[in-house]
């Protein structure tokens, strides 16, 4: 086995059998986990301020360079409370959300569940088929269940809780990206219409600033208010805030009293990233998130897209400028690409589609060979995940 010289645990692939030969000073799983036999199950906290760091989270950058985001003891607070206030999970509730530890909702998940008493159900595996539809049900009695838009999209294109019983799934909750309606009355049905919650927020929150309530009537693909303790207001291209019971759409300004999110970035300009250039709202200047959203005549909260160049593609936010670095290489012919994302007509996750300019303007090229190229570099050197719809020239 090579490594460093930093001392290995061990885990085996499959069983209780290593199949290899381990370093002096190396231990397997099953050592280690003998070593806790017989301790206290009493520890003595460690006591840090409020400030004091426990986790760096990258988010995507609209200029291709990702912020170190650090997040301080008051983020898993807000992560436990903002969960229990509006999707009330309590003790006894076993839950589960298809993620990873880089982005926010790894550790929201985590935090969320272990404040509030909560069992946290994990699947080892790809959530995209019925594998993990089955663990939700049958393994893991899932009583509140997160998601993402793109992965109901594919669990009901698949098929795959046919002849599973998920109506002891007691709520449902789903971040990201926008909602598909449809789809979304889709996984409702599945646990007898039980509500789906939405939200939206972001790393350097540790929350979600608009979400779904379980006190309000609910309403598929939109968010009810604002979450717990959030103060918000929505600008005009003047970057005068409209009346908070007024119709509206435009960019949102997030009150700078905001418990849990950041005062500072590892590699870039705190201020200048978040508060340069945003409107002063009665005497404090407003903190700028990104989200273009509209307030319907009923009150509720629909997110159009951004205010700047990001793109917000399965779940995961990105900048056009990333993209076309990728795609400008993917064929020789072509002199420049611009990469846009569409929100479908009946709402749903937005669609990348790439506009490609070649260099000989009178070459003839197949677009869905040209789509495949694009793909096929997009996958490669950016994410997998990422889809392209349609190439245009």
């Amino acid at each position: 086995m090579k490594g460093t010289s930093c001392k290995a645990i061990v885990i085996p692939a499959t069983g209780d059998c290593l199949g290899v030969t381990l370093r002096d000073g190396d231990m397997s799983w099953k050592d280690f986990l003998s070593r806790a036999a017989g301790r206290s199950p009493m520890y003595s906290p460690v006591y840090q301020s409020a400030d004091a760091l426990i986790n760096i989270l990258f988010s995507s950058g609209t200029t291709g360079e990702p912020k170190a985001i650090p997040w301080t003891q008051l983020c898993p607070i807000r992560c436990g409370a903002d969960t229990w206030a509006n999707l009330d999970v309590r003790p006894k509730d076993i839950s589960c959300l298809p993620t990873n530890l880089g982005w926010v909702m790894g550790p929201i998940q985590l935090f969320s569940c272990f404040l509030n008493g909560a069992t946290l159900a994990l699947y080892h595996g790809s959530p995209l088929g019925r594998g993990f539809c089955k663990f939700v049900q049958q393994d893991a009695h899932v009583s509140a269940l997160g998601s993402v838009p793109s992965l109901v999209k594919l669990w009901k294109a698949g098929n795959h809780t046919k002849g599973l019983d998920w109506t002891k799934i007691r709520v449902l909750a789903t971040t990201g990206e926008a909602s598909d309606i449809d789809d979304n009355l889709w996984l409702s049905s599945r646990t007898c219409y039980k509500p789906i919650v939405e939200c939206c927020g972001g790393t350097e929150l540790a929350s979600s600033f608009i979400q779904g309530s379980l006190l309000q009537p609910q309403v598929f693909g939109a968010f009810s208010g604002a979450s717990m303790s959030t103060g918000f207001v929505i600008l005009d291209e003047q970057g005068n805030p409209y009346p908070d019971d007024v119709p509206c759409s435009g960019e949102v300004g997030l009150f700078p009293l905001y418990f849990g999110a950041t005062d500072r970035l590892l590699n870039a300009d705190h201020d200048k990233v978040y508060f340069d250039g945003m409107p002063v709202y009665r005497g404090r200047q407003l903190r700028r998130h990104g989200d273009i959203i509209q307030r319907t005549v009923g009150g509720y909260y629909i997110v159009q897209g951004r205010a700047d160049d990001t793109m917000n593609l399965g779940g995961i936010k990105t900048s056009s400028v990333e993209i076309e670095r990728v795609c400008n290489g993917a064929d020789e012919g072509l002199l420049e690409t611009a990469a846009i994302s569409v929100k479908p007509s009946g709402g749903g996750p937005e669609q990348l589609a790439i506009l490609a300019v070649p260099k000989d303007r009178s070459a003839t090229y197949d677009a869905n060979l040209l789509k495949g190229k694009f793909q096929r570099a997009i996958q490669r050197n950016l994410n997998p995940l990422f889809k392209v719809r349609a190439s245009l020239f």
